[in-house]
């Protein structure tokens, strides 16, 4: 049985006729361990369905599972242990506290968590060693570069070493050096073991998944397992040409089903 699997996800806002379906029916099943890249024009869907994997954003109909958790059967209450025990988010904006140093921003996410204070120190040095930041535990956001800030944000999503990780445009406000360092450290956090789910505009930063998932208007039109080859994925946004279909699509990563 697949790690995470969507059976026919719908999320709709409004109601009625003025009803509009910004997930419409997608379905995939992801292996433990995999890179996801997820691309799409803006207003597609991507982080509505992100946000439905993130248990997060309940979906009007359909499942959500992972590791054989029904997450959206869940309580909040359990859906917030689960968010805590299986996920580490990482955003677009980063969502750094400005007054809180670099260590303390990435301790956040223990703060439930029933250790001590010294425990979660250690944890969060040993987050922050794996981007490279330990040196800089106690300076504040805004006195290190926006990629340093980016890397704070990953230390954080990881700091509870979840076995998931969701990025929302991890890269979307990094120049294009600062951007292959970030994607770097996600491939070496997936070579660990860690399951990445990655929304993305940037084909570079594509390429670095094992496996692209194409949503477009709230439905999933096609993949490509073969993402490490651009050339051809770029000839074809050039010239415009469709992706194959949700039927023709066959990728050795991310499966539709149905």
């Amino acid at each position: 049985m697949s790690y995470i699997i969507a059976e026919n996800l719908v999320k709709k806002y409004g109601s009625g006729d003025a009803a509009v379906a910004a997930v419409a029916g997608i379905s995939f099943q992801i292996e433990e361990g995999e890179f996801i890249g997820i691309m799409g024009e803006s207003g597609s869907g991507k982080s509505t369905l992100l946000g439905m994997m993130g248990a997060m954003n309940a979906p009007t109909s359909g499942r959500f599972i992972v590791d054989d958790i029904d997450i959206y059967t869940l309580g909040q209450e359990q859906r917030a242990d689960f968010r805590r025990e299986f996920l580490g988010f990482i955003f677009q904006s980063f969502h750094l506290v400005p007054y809180l140093t670099v260590i303390e921003n990435t301790m956040l996410p223990l703060a439930v968590v029933k250790a001590s204070k010294k425990q979660k120190r250690e944890m969060a040095q040993e987050a922050l060693s794996q981007v490279g930041l330990l040196d800089k535990a106690h300076r504040l956001p805004n006195q290190i570069s926006g990629g340093e800030n980016e890397r704070v944000a990953i230390a954080r999503a990881i700091v509870n070493e979840p076995p998931v990780l969701l990025a929302d445009e991890p890269t979307g406000n990094l120049d294009t050096k600062t951007s292959r360092g970030i994607m770097e450290l996600l491939t070496r956090l997936n070579q660990k073991g860690m399951t990445i789910v990655m929304v993305t505009h940037s084909p570079e930063c594509a390429g670095y998944a094992q496996c692209i998932m194409r949503v477009s208007d709230g439905k999933l039109v096609g993949d490509n397992s073969n993402v490490r080859s651009l050339d051809q994925w770029q000839r074809k946004e050039r010239k415009k040409e469709p992706l194959p279909s949700q039927n023709q699509a066959v990728a050795v990563g991310s499966r539709p089903t149905g």
